[in-house]
């Protein structure tokens, strides 16, 4: 009996530096290394890397370029990763990070299913203090955001015309286009010109604009969308584009696209 309460005594342990690890994660604003965690949560070493490479392993916890630990975003708000969404957040993320700190903007990462939907995967935000932000769980209106129209418009036609059939399109600000004739220039648009741009139709004084990311085999699997102040977007408009264009297409490359 001693041997078999010394290994369940063991287990209750590691359960319980799991929780910890999971908790401090959670209320951090920045990644943590691997040193910071074992000092702050007084774990041994060998412990505090099996359990952080078990999340990982998990799909809980992802490094960011420089080596250091974050929880994944989704976890946080209450939806797992799909199994083919995981790999996708983990390349992008490193290419997200350096594209927020050269651009100084907002960075998020967003994905449609068969019935149109959009959620977003993972965003690194501006460190500007004077910045565009969003809830993760938050709701997104595809017709009027420049993520929603890089996927719609390269949604396959069934959807899209599902999609266009049953949605009543609301008016968020007073630049918001509602007509379905003119969302479907829109998105014809997008396909031409390989981004789109949200100008103030979803929230006032705020820019969003977005490209596609390409999977291996050529299909649109996600949007990488930049958020800034409108002011900021009028100022360094093309350039913000060049390098939101050249940050997808580098993804998509990571991600096996060959053009």
């Amino acid at each position: 009996m001693g041997v078999l309460f010394t290994y369940m005594n063991s287990e209750v342990k590691s359960a319980g530096r799991i929780l910890d690890l999971l908790e401090y994660l959670s209320v951090l604003r920045e990644p943590a290394s691997l040193s910071q965690i074992i000092r702050d949560l007084k774990l041994p070493k060998s412990s505090a890397h099996g359990l952080i490479q078990t999340l990982a392993a998990r799909g809980h916890v992802v490094q960011d370029a420089a080596g250091h630990y974050m929880l994944v975003e989704a976890s946080r708000h209450g939806f797992p990763f799909r199994r083919h969404e995981e790999p996708l957040v983990v390349t992008a993320m490193p290419f997200m990070e350096r594209l927020r700190d050269e651009s100084g903007e907002t960075v998020l990462l967003g994905t449609m299913n068969a019935h149109c939907d959009l959620r977003r995967l993972a965003k690194c935000v501006s460190h500007h203090p004077v910045r565009y932000d969003v809830n993760m769980d938050a709701a997104i209106t595809a017709h009027c955001t420049a993520t929603g129209r890089v996927l719609l418009a390269h949604a396959p036609a069934e959807a899209l015309e599902d999609y266009l059939s049953r949605v009543r399109f609301l008016s968020y600000t007073r630049y918001t286009i509602t007509d379905v004739k003119q969302i479907r220039e829109v998105l014809a648009k997008v396909r031409r010109d390989g981004y789109a741009i949200n100008d103030q139709e979803f929230v006032t004084g705020s820019t969003g604009i977005a490209a596609p990311l390409f999977g291996a085999e050529g299909n649109v699997i996600a949007a990488l969308n930049l958020g800034t102040l409108t002011s900021r977007y009028v100022e360094r408009r093309e350039e913000l584009l060049l390098k939101l264009r050249s940050t997808a297409d580098q993804i998509s490359r990571a991600l096996g696209y060959r053009r």
